[in-house]
């Protein structure tokens, strides 16, 4: 059996003009980086403005487990079977980040026969993007290292620093640091840290912005310390915005490539949904509905997290409406979440399965409380049983929601025309009625309460001293009025990650809370969890190599 990359370096790619030809992209529009990668420029952004929407599907899936779901995969293969049933369809992704890719989970462009390529150059340094929103970042701790150096004008409160460096990488030692050691020429020595740049404020900023100068407003909105008296000071205060923007300028712009089938794929951004709103960029999402009439994008991990945060953040600021919501499974992993080993999720076991259904009900029902309809994606093993496939079709048929049988990692498009014919019917039957879980006007504690009890199942929320302590200085910037991105582990609806199927009883605890005012939204960390993870015991990159060719080996 063939491994992603081997499939991947065997595939023929067409040159990228030709699938930005058939979309209608003029070759003015592009900025090409080789034959099979190119960015769109502004123009095309303003071309299309006046265009006519197609419709918005997104793709989630259940609470990810070690058995595998395959949410990127059933996205792509969705996007190629699209186009073998004649519709004209385009993909809207996250960019990997190094940090999954050389530890423990791997990249972010599908697998098997529903691939995103060239697969090698996207989980790795792609067109830029990762490493220009990581300068950016760092560029403004520099500056505001500087700054205090240099005077310290502003009476900037060494101890009160809020922003932090980032890296695109795992490294668990850079978590805590301290800076400026060494005598007086070198800085003032502060405690710092570093956080992975997919979590950095400047990526979330990236994928809400709307165009440039959105961008760099919303750079200069970044509140990164206080003063000795406590005012609040923003990026804009030290004027990092505009050079900020600067390293910015080719990165804002959305990457377009093609799946395994030539099908057209836009992938911009890469933010986490467990650490931060884990939703591709608007501009993408955007522009790929102006292209095609279904625009396939993906949010990440389970509907509590990223399909949450797709629809109470990035829908509510970008004014997008969602046709219709596929919620991917698998029979492996609803049967361990009802208690099954990874070891023994390909055997048969029917109870197990029935009692993991209670995970994909959930998600289903979270999903219908924003008002958009809902199709189940089985990602098919050939381990599957008819039993266990009976159970999935009971459960699908007690939610009233249709559900396709998916084998797009083994047959491509091929694979997945069941789905795509059923979420094409789904859309033209039923009309969305989209519409947020909570209100604008709802206060941070309101909003928090809501999605824990409405989309986690939580019996209510319990802040610690010092989220109490945090909320009071985010209600007195303003931070009432924006949404919520709830940081928690990815493993359950809880906070708790040892808590699999649909947990009852529980609380959300709140031990901390950021004012991210430049992307504009308030961050709320339940749990334990990390902004910067570390490398497992064997990190794949132990397994990644490039041979006397150039030819990169071990990449999945």
């Amino acid at each position: 059996m063939l491994t992603d990359i081997e499939i991947a370096q065997s595939t023929k790619l067409r040159p990228i003009a030709d699938i930005a030809g058939e979309l209608g992209i003029r070759e003015e529009e592009l900025e090409f980086y080789g034959r099979y990668k190119a960015k769109i420029n502004e123009a095309a952004f303003a071309r299309l403005r006046g265009h006519a929407d197609g419709k918005l599907i997104l793709v989630t899936a259940i609470n990810p487990t070690p058995a595998g779901e395959g949410k990127t995969t059933t996205t792509t293969g969705l996007g190629e079977a699209m186009a073998k049933i004649g519709k004209k369809a385009i993909i809207a992704l996250r960019e990997p980040s190094l940090g999954p890719v050389f530890g423990i989970k791997g990249g972010a462009a599908g697998g098997g026969y529903a691939q995103v390529l060239p697969m090698e150059d996207i989980n790795l340094h792609f067109t830029g993007d990762m490493h220009a929103i990581t300068s950016a970042n760092n560029l403004c701790c520099a500056m505001l290292d500087n700054h205090m150096q240099q005077g310290n004008p502003l009476g900037i409160d060494p101890r009160r620093v809020l922003i932090k460096r980032c890296l695109d990488m795992n490294d668990r030692a850079l978590r805590n640091i301290i800076v400026g050691l060494g005598g007086k020429v070198n800085g003032v020595p502060r405690e710092d840290g570093f956080i992975i740049t997919v979590a950095s404020e400047v990526m979330a900023i990236l994928c809400l912005a709307a165009d440039m100068e959105d961008l760099k407003a919303r750079l200069g909105n970044i509140l990164i310390a206080y003063t000795y008296d406590n005012k609040p000071v923003y990026a804009r205060d030290i004027k990092a915005e505009g050079a900020m923007a600067a390293l910015l300028r080719d990165a804002v712009n959305p990457n377009l490539v093609q799946t395994i089938e030539g099908t057209p794929a836009i992938m911009h951004g890469g933010p986490f949904a467990n650490i931060a709103h884990g939703c591709n960029s608007v501009r993408a999402t955007r522009l790929a509905l102006k292209l095609a009439d279904y625009c396939i994008t993906e949010a990440g991990f389970g509907s509590d997290l990223g399909a949450e945060k797709f629809m109470d953040i990035k829908c509510r600021m970008a004014g997008l409406q969602p046709s219709c919501v596929v919620v991917v499974a698998t029979a492996r992993a609803l049967k361990y979440n009802g208690g099954v080993p990874k070891d023994k999720v390909s055997e048969e076991n029917v109870e197990a399965l029935r009692k993991g259904a209670v995970n994909l009900k959930a998600h289903v029902e979270n999903m219908h409380k924003f008002g958009v309809p809902v199709v189940v994606a089985i990602n098919r093993f050939g381990t599957d049983t008819d039993a266990e496939l009976q159970v999935i079709d009971d459960c699908c048929k007690e939610l009233g929601v249709r559900y396709a049988l998916s084998e797009v990692f083994g047959k491509g498009g091929e694979g997945g025309i069941e789905l795509a014919e059923t979420v094409c019917k789904v859309i033209d039957e039923q009309e969305s009625h989209f519409a947020p879980i909570y209100p604008d006007d709802a206060t941070v504690e309101e909003k928090i309460t809501t999605i824990a009890q409405k989309i986690y199942g939580a019996d209510g929320v319990s802040f610690t001293s010092q989220a109490l302590k945090s909320l009071q200085g985010i209600k007195a910037l303003g931070g009432d009025a924006m949404p919520v991105c709830i940081a928690k582990t990815q493993y359950s609806l809880s906070d708790d990650p040892a808590l699999l199927g649909r947990p009852t009883g529980f609380t959300i605890t709140i031990r901390d809370l950021k004012l991210s005012s430049g992307a504009g939204f308030v961050v709320a960390y339940a749990g334990d969890i990390m902004t910067m993870p570390g490398l497992p015991k064997v990190p794949a990159a132990e397994k990644i190599s490039v041979d006397e060719n150039a030819v990169i080996h071990g990449l999945f």
